[in-house]
């Protein structure tokens, strides 16, 4: 069994709240409410194990409120240990965020949460170094905590690094510049991210294409995602584009990260090109259609499977 160490920086609880024709200012009405342990790579845990990967999870978990997690580790583990808690306690509360749903959009309010002291920062190191060398590759996603500097990312991506040469890294803005400057084996942006960082529009895959040329160190493997416009896939050996199926989309949380755990699965267990492609675009497509995290029975993956248009060159 393949082996990922998800390292969650700062993780959430993640508190989704669907209604009809959102009124800014006014009593609205939910129609359905949800509270699940999140952040982008438990996100990513959670299809991985469901497809059979089991995943070491490090990171940060605030104390004072991790109940939701450990309900979570422990039910997906009931046939089969697939996530083991490595995770360190530390004081204070894990942040919640506020997911408003209204008709397939998404409003986000992103709470803060605990603060990392110099301590944590070095157990980290030295827990994320072990666990490195033991797992089939590593994926860090997400946000950096309070008291978790640029400079911090950087050291552990160093250390993370020499350790594993299949790093995989999700993170935006300045941590995103941080982490390209790093020999890394997969990163998963999209386009609004790549804007934000750079300064740079990647509509297309030629100018996807020259940013990545323009890097110092180059990802093995760049996935841009462009939401209803479809993946682009950049490796040494080809360029491919994949055209998701259509959808009723209901919720658009975890899309990317449901994404980037179906590229992560097919690259480890070295599927072809257009395989790997199909699949992960396939999960995120499945991923839009439901509110929460599952992954689609084999039925409704080889619909969603059998519409995804690829072109690779």
């Amino acid at each position: 069994m393949k082996q990922v160490l998800c390292i969650l920086l700062n993780p959430a609880l993640d508190m989704t709240i669907s209604v009809d024709n959102l009124t800014i200012g006014k009593v609205n009405r939910a129609t359905d409410t949800q509270l699940h342990a999140a952040g982008k790579a438990l996100n990513a845990a959670q299809i991985l194990s469901g497809l059979g990967v089991r995943c070491v999870l490090s990171g940060f978990l605030g104390n004072e409120n991790q109940a939701a997690f450990e309900r979570l580790f422990a039910l997906t583990n009931q046939q089969q240990t697939l996530l083991i808690d490595r995770l360190q306690r530390v004081a204070g509360q894990t942040r919640t965020n506020i997911k408003l749903v209204d008709k397939g959009l998404t409003t986000d309010i992103n709470g803060q949460g605990f603060v990392v002291n110099e301590a944590d920062k070095e157990q980290l190191l030295i827990e994320a170094k072990s666990l490195a060398e033991q797992c089939d590759a590593v994926l860090v996603a997400g946000s950096l905590p309070q008291g978790f500097a640029l400079a911090d990312f950087d050291k552990l991506l160093q250390v993370l690094c020499a350790a594993n040469d299949k790093v995989a890294v999700d993170v935006s803005g300045d941590a995103l510049k941080i982490a390209l400057n790093h020999n890394l084996w997969l990163i998963k942006p999209n386009t609004d991210e790549l804007l934000e960082a750079f300064a740079v529009s990647c509509d297309d895959m030629s100018q996807q294409q020259a940013w990545l040329d323009s890097l110092p160190a180059r990802p093995c493997h760049s996935v841009i995602s462009m939401g209803e416009q479809g993946v682009n896939w950049f490796a040494s050996t080809h360029s491919c584009h994949a055209a998701p199926p259509k959808v009723m989309v209901k919720s658009t949380v975890g899309a990317g990260d449901t994404l980037l755990a179906g590229m992560i699965y097919g690259l480890l267990h070295e599927h072809d090109k257009v395989e790997t492609l199909t699949t992960a675009v396939a999960l995120a497509a499945h991923a839009v259609s439901i509110v929460g995290f599952a992954v689609a029975d084999k039925s409704r993956l080889d619909a969603l499977r059998s519409q995804v248009v690829i072109d690779c060159r």
